[in-house]
């Protein structure tokens, strides 16, 4: 063997490997630090920078329609899917049936669509008061 080969014990290179380990770390807080004294009051790239005004005048009638078309479909008549009345109707057929367990899932599934007609007819009344906005203030584009 020559004179310029060295044998490497295990504690060096387990020393070796914790410098270098050390060093990265410290290379990238440093890099953090500098990153973010650089942008310290700015907002996150994915942070909103407004109301969102254009986009809501935008989507009102798609919005609109579909309320519409909910609110149709809860009014309906009993032969309606997904009706108020259709759904009382399967209520009225359990409990005279005597299916108490499903009497009781029917009527709180009942409960529920109930409360959606009042929601959705205040969320209508809301939207008509954006669309009046969005005429007036040229659909959002100045907000």
């Amino acid at each position: 063997m020559s004179s310029t080969s060295r044998t490497r014990t295990p504690a060096a290179s387990r020393t070796r490997t914790t410098v270098v380990s050390l060093m990265a770390v410290g290379a990238l807080l440093g890099a953090a630090g500098a990153a973010s004294a650089d942008g310290g009051g700015s907002q996150p790239s994915g942070a909103p920078t407004g109301d969102g005004a254009k986009a809501i005048c935008k989507r009102a009638p798609k919005i609109g329609k579909r309320i519409d078309r909910i609110l149709e479909r809860l009014n309906g008549d009993a032969s309606q899917r997904g009706s108020v009345a259709r759904l009382e109707q399967r209520v009225a057929n359990a409990k005279s049936a005597g299916h108490t367990q499903i009497e009781t899932y029917l009527n709180d599934r009942l409960t529920f669509r109930r409360s959606l007609v009042p929601t959705l007819e205040g969320r209508q009344k809301d939207l008509a008061d954006v669309n009046k906005w969005c005429a007036s203030h040229d659909n959002g584009a100045n907000s």
